[in-house]
């Protein structure tokens, strides 16, 4: 009788921001599958609650996180109090944002304050906290969901474009800090994905001229993006470190 191989994340232990739908949604439930425990962070307890009920379904471990990470107290609440309970925290996916498209005359300050708040400082104050308490010699990683359009933007996206090209920024920055410590720092950009958050920006035209111009030929999927986030997550990435990797099947870097 052979013994059932490993899972890739057996013994980890990690939090997902913004994981009760769309990207985090995946990402918490392939984490779960690989052996992780899984924090399920979300503003939406009912989202939390239904995230944390499929993965214990599914024979995983998860853990529901109802915390506000938008501002730094929220974050190291959500996070220091989810490591104290795990005893330790090896990952830490910064997902959570939100997103508003505006023409440039129609920029309102309450929303840049938001799409920062949550998109681009949440992002900070998460790798502060998780420096904070993970291993100094075990490590961890940190992966932070960018989008291509931190590399190619459409019009009426200057704050969002803005801020992803920020995330990259940050996430090569952290990974020059923290790799003394052992903490590996990357992101993943993904292209047009459809979720739940997206569909106010999407309709059938748009998508064809988008699957028209990918070499793929398709859009991406969460599950497609949440396992580029479990690669960097893992040990098969375990020298790579300030990457920002391109999900998208193609369309940033060709011309069809």
């Amino acid at each position: 009788m052979t013994e059932a191989p490993m899972k890739a994340l057996a013994g980890r232990v990690a939090l997902i921001t913004g994981s009760g739908s769309g990207i985090g949604r995946a990402t918490a439930l392939r984490m779960a599958s690989l052996g992780a425990v899984v924090g399920v962070n979300d503003l939406k307890q009912e989202a939390v609650a239904a995230v944390v009920a499929e993965i214990k379904a599914a024979g995983g471990a998860a853990v529901a996180v109802t915390r506000d990470v938008s501002t730094r107290d929220g974050m190291r609440e959500a996070l220091l109090g989810f490591a104290k309970q795990q005893g330790r925290l090896d990952i830490l996916v910064n997902n959570a944002a939100w997103v508003r498209y505006q023409s440039v005359p129609d920029i309102a300050p309450e929303t840049m304050e938001r799409m920062l708040n949550i998109g681009f400082k949440a992002i900070i104050w998460g790798i502060q906290a998780a420096a904070e308490v993970m291993d100094a010699e075990r490590g961890g990683a940190i992966v932070n969901v960018a989008s291509v359009a931190g590399l190619v933007s459409a019009k009426n996206s200057i704050v969002y474009s803005g801020i992803k090209a920020g995330v990259m920024g940050i996430t090569r920055a952290a990974a020059a800090e923290l790799g003394a410590r052992n903490i590996r720092v990357n992101a993943v950009a993904p292209s047009a994905i459809p979720t739940e958050g997206t569909m106010r920006n999407r309709n059938a035209e748009l998508d064809a001229r988008r699957v028209a111009r990918t070499p793929l030929g398709r859009l991406g999927t969460v599950e497609d993006i949440a396992r580029a986030i479990c690669f960097l997550a893992g040990d098969d990435a375990g020298f790579v470190s300030a990457q920002v990797m391109t999900v998208d099947g193609g369309i940033t870097f060709t011309n069809i």
